[in-house]
């Protein structure tokens, strides 16, 4: 039980600082500066964001438990969680955090696009899109259900991957870092990334954000490989990401239209459509 508050107390705290950071600094300090790179026009309401707030602190209670059993099971011997860093040395540490990156990616896209199916979402994923237009508060807003899934991540790397606690403490560092920015509801990344390779490459808010509004495709977290080999990409990405960090300074963002994709007959033919 106090392996579990432990957890749940230090992702809660690391999920307050990082989102109270984001949120002052977007929402308070530099809203007027950043107010061309707002993604969807107008800012959540102090309700929404509340609710927000709420769900995730429900979340690392979640994270907490989950954390706990898995350390148990390490206490077993069932898992390759190892606590001296020797064993493995520094490189591995650095590898393991980078190849945890990459299952995470991987595990959050396929567990994600599963949990839009129209006989999951209202169960597991309907409470996340309860924030059609996200604050960074909205990093950690999820149903119990999906909260357990999204813990899952914690005993599949350490019941798979020889793994430090600190590896994994960089990960969760890295894992919420870009969580939040890319639930911020900002654009962070420069005009030009679309040009790169590195723009195909990786996630950007302005993907995520279009989630949230069309409620199907863009199921990616941290890249954008998974959508481009699956075909979830929605077609005006990149063009929509073009329009938001080529506004002027004082431009603001066009108000979308109304989503009903809440539907499960629309969710339902848009999963359909994007598995195609």
């Amino acid at each position: 039980m106090k392996i579990a508050a432990g957890i749940a107390v230090s992702d809660g705290l690391r999920y307050l600082a990082w989102a109270g950071s984001a949120w002052l600094f977007f929402y308070v300090l530099f809203r007027r500066r950043w107010a061309a790179r707002k993604i969807v026009a107008g800012f959540p309401s102090p309700r929404a964001m509340g609710r927000e707030v709420g769900f995730s602190l429900l979340t690392v209670v979640v994270y907490g438990v989950v954390g706990a059993l898995t350390i148990f099971a390490t206490t077993r011997g069932w898992t390759r969680l190892y606590f001296d860093l020797t064993e493995y040395g520094w490189a591995w540490l650095w590898f393991s955090v980078a190849l945890t990156i990459v299952i995470h990616d991987t595990y959050f896209y396929w567990t994600h696009r599963l949990m839009h199916h129209p006989k999951l979402f209202r169960h597991f994923h309907r409470v996340h899109h309860l924030s059609t237009n996200p604050s960074p508060w909205a990093a950690y807003a999820f149903g119990p259900l999906e909260a357990v899934v999204q813990a899952g991540i914690f005993p599949l790397v350490a019941f798979t991957l020889p793994i430090h606690p600190l590896a994994f403490l960089i990960f969760m560092t890295w894992q919420i870092t870009y969580n939040i920015l890319g639930h911020s509801g900002f654009e962070i990344w420069p005009r030009g990334l679309m040009d790169t390779w590195f723009g195909k490459f990786t996630n950007t808010p302005t993907n995520h954000v279009m989630h949230h509004e069309r409620f199907a495709g863009n199921y990616g977290l941290y890249f954008n490989i998974w959508d481009r080999l699956c075909g979830t990409n929605h077609a005006g990405y990149e063009a929509r990401f073009r329009e938001v960090t080529g506004r002027s300074a004082n431009a603001t963002a066009p108000v979308p239209p109304v989503s009903t994709a809440f539907e499960t007959a629309t969710v339902g033919v848009e999963m359909n459509r994007n598995s195609g």
